[in-house]
């Protein structure tokens, strides 16, 4: 398949992975893309060629210097000493004993290729590792120490691979220049990076003050960084690259602690478009680990010197030794803290399986293992190549399974977790520690409230503050906004509830609906009886409550995908407005009488419902409150649009819906602000609800400068 097709491709099915994984909610996103990428291999036969040089540069340099540039710096300087234990020593012991002991349980492994298959194994991916770990609520040194490990031993688990592969080809191995060239591409790649990314920002800095301080210029500087640092560091001082962009991501992300105020804006974009960038890079990646399967796969299964229930079997093995030290040496870390009173956490051989389960493999294990070559230095095949090439992609998919699985069972919360390229919505996901905040665990802290909670609470207030200034003349515009803003506080308030508390809340308001409905039905048949309207706009109307009565039905008892729900909406519309285009009687007479119908069916709802709560059997209290009044509004809303005097312009319309937000935006900046000084919401929290509050001023603004220009 041509490069540009399949690239089209697989940006594709990134982001159908993404809308599965709304649905699917159980599976990680991670595991949908790899099954989008084995049935696209087997059903349409695509593959793709890789190769390790410009795989490593293209996925591997963004993506490491992106986590570079997003770890917590104060997490990382205080736990420097054993995150660069972990990512050094752990690394090393799992290379040597891991692979010393897959060579014992898998004796047709040779040992230097054991080494390499630990060694690639060894790398975690740390989006996947912090959401996991934050998800079963591990200690906060625990939680920072798996992240920053997951961080720097990407660089580490590479340069062992490499030379325990090259021990593999060639049959020698030099431990003297080994150890040597091993300090050499680990301490230049160190330099290399600190250096590079420090003249990148000294020119960008010399340009600012040039005048050239361009936001979209600056952004394709900031993309371009990676790539021209690990392209140096490999290509110019055969250093290592992946330590380079490491150092240079924890480096600018020091450096930029100041751009906040100088360019906020180029700050901004910058986040959106690595966000962009990552989400694309790293769906590739696990859809090319899809597609790679059968190839990984093929050799094993149709090979006939090794059974493909025997090399499940292997896979389980290698998983498990994997397993068994991360558990050894966290509850060692735990144990070693606890004796030394750095922590007031006891061992806990729960917590270290957590945290051994919290290691799923990821793109960086992807990158290594298809870079074994097929032959050695003397022209043979490579050792069990196929075998190892299975083991690989057997562990990296049961890891992300395992994780999925096993950790909720063992865990009193868990979440749902993420790699690198998930779907981050609010607050859903890697929770990631401000910069400036710092433990404090024996000190009280108010009950914090989620994102999604206290964006409800500031909807409200700007609900309430346009009802407040609501009059006559600016009713239509008013009711349009709060409309607006009650949709928004329905969807968060399903997203934010269980199963359990959704479904009593559903319940009551469905039964409200039919309500109301009924009373629709009623007053259109009166108006009918009473030769107020026409037989065609009576029946018009009255098949549109059938349909929104069936709908309810079926989201009760046959809940299918929304999507379907709204192309059967529109088609049926579509239908209904064809039939009044062709309809022999006048049509703008007979839309006068659907909006008529519209407009007294409405008062006719809001009535029927005022009656059936004031029923001695029915408690009103029982309702949620929030159902009925989205209920009411919504037709109150209708009512506004369906009356006959539209005397108010366009301009007017929209200068006076444009006030009332302006206002309500107010309302919401205040109670960001009350949240904020009463401790119910982080800094963090309060940052992002801002944020939000900002880009719709902004918009705002664009609007009206586009109306200008009309």
């Amino acid at each position: 398949m041509p490069i540009i097709e399949l690239v089209i491709l697989l940006a594709c099915l990134v982001l159908l992975s993404n809308v599965l994984s709304h649905y699917l909610v159980a599976i990680p996103v991670s595991l949908i893309q790899v099954g989008l990428g084995l049935g696209v291999a087997l059903l349409l036969n695509v593959q793709v060629k890789l190769q390790t040089d410009w795989f490593m540069l293209v996925f591997i340099a963004p993506m490491l210097y992106n986590d570079g540039r997003q770890f917590p710096k104060q997490e990382l300087w205080k736990l420097r000493g054993a995150i660069f234990a972990n990512a050094i020593v752990l690394v090393f012991i799992t290379t040597i004993l891991g692979g010393f002991l897959i060579h014992v349980l898998i004796p047709t492994i040779p040992l230097a290729v054991s080494i390499a298959l630990a060694a690639i194994l060894s790398p975690t991916d740390p989006v996947a590792v912090q959401s996991i770990s934050e998800g079963v609520k591990l200690p906060k040194d625990i939680l920072h120490l798996v992240s920053g490990e997951s961080l720097i031993n990407d660089a580490s688990g590479l340069i062992g691979f490499k030379y325990a592969l090259a021990a593999a080809v060639t049959g020698s191995f030099a431990i003297g220049k080994a150890v040597g060239d091993f300090f050499y591409i680990s301490l230049v790649g160190l330099a290399v990076g600190l250096a590079l990314i420090t003249l990148i920002q000294v020119i960008r800095d010399v340009l600012r003050r040039e005048g050239i301080n361009d936001t979209v210029f600056n952004v394709v500087l900031q993309i371009l960084t990676p790539f021209a640092i690990y392209f140096i560091a490999e290509d110019w001082f055969q250093a290592s690259g992946v330590v380079a962009v490491v150092a240079a991501g924890v480096l600018a992300h020091i450096q930029n602690s100041h751009e906040a105020e100088d360019a906020p804006e180029l700050r901004l974009v910058t986040e959106k478009v690595w966000n962009i960038i990552v989400y694309l890079l790293n769906g590739i990646v696990f859809l090319i680990l899809g597609i790679e399967l059968p190839v990984a796969t093929k050799g094993t299964i149709e090979g006939t010197h090794t059974n493909t229930f025997h090399a499940i079997f292997d896979v389980l093995i290698v998983w498990g030794i994997l397993l068994l030290i991360r558990v050894a040496w966290t509850y060692g870390y735990m144990l070693f803290s606890w004796l030394r009173n750095r922590a007031k956490t006891k061992p806990s051989v729960r917590i270290a399986t957590l945290s051994g389960l919290s290691g799923v493999r990821g793109a960086i294990t992807m990158a290594g293992v298809f870079t074994i070559p097929t032959v050695i230095a003397n022209g043979d095949a490579f050792p069990e190549r196929a075998l190892v090439l299975f083991i690989a992609a057997g562990v990296i998919i049961l890891s992300l399974v395992s994780a999925a699985g096993i950790l909720p069972l063992m865990a009193a919360k868990s979440l749902p977790f993420m790699t690198r390229g998930s779907s981050l919505d609010e607050d859903d996901g890697v929770i990631v520690t401000d910069d400036n905040e710092t433990d404090a665990p024996d000190e009280v802290k108010p009950q914090q409230v989620s994102y999604k909670q206290a964006r409800i609470y500031v909807l409200r207030l700007a609900v309430q503050n346009i009802e407040e200034h609501r009059r006559a003349e600016n009713q239509r515009a008013a009711y349009d906004l709060i409309l607006d803003q009650q949709f928004q506080i329905r969807r968060l308030e399903v997203a934010s509830q269980t199963a359990d508390e959704l479904q009593p809340m559903l319940t009551d308001e469905m039964q409200l609906r039919l309500v109301a409905l009924a009373g629709e039905r009623q007053a259109v048949k009166e108006m009918l009886a009473h030769g107020e309207t026409s037989k065609l706009a009576a029946r018009a109307y009255l098949r549109r409550i059938d349909e929104r009565e069936q709908r309810l039905s079926q989201t009760i008892h046959r809940p299918g995908l929304p999507t379907l729900r709204t192309l059967r909406i529109l088609y049926n519309r579509a239908v209904q407005g064809f039939r009044l285009w062709i309809a022999p009687a006048d049509s703008d007479k007979l839309r006068a009488e659907q909006l008529e119908i519209q407009r007294v069916a409405s008062k006719a709802a809001i009535k029927t419902l005022s009656q059936y709560l004031k029923q001695a059997n029915v408690d009103e209290q029982q309702f949620d409150q929030q159902a009925l009044y989205h209920l009411i509004v919504n037709y109150r809303n209708r009512i506004e649009n369906a009356k006959a005097d539209h005397s108010l312009s366009r301009a007017d319309y929209e200068r006076q819906r444009q006030t009332l937000r302006i206002k309500s935006l107010g309302a919401e900046r205040a109670g960001v602000q009350h949240l904020l000084e009463s401790g119910q919401i982080s800094l963090r929290t309060a940052s992002k609800l801002r944020q939000f509050i900002n880009y719709s001023e902004n918009l705002l603004m664009l609007n009206d400068i586009e109306a200008d220009d009309e």
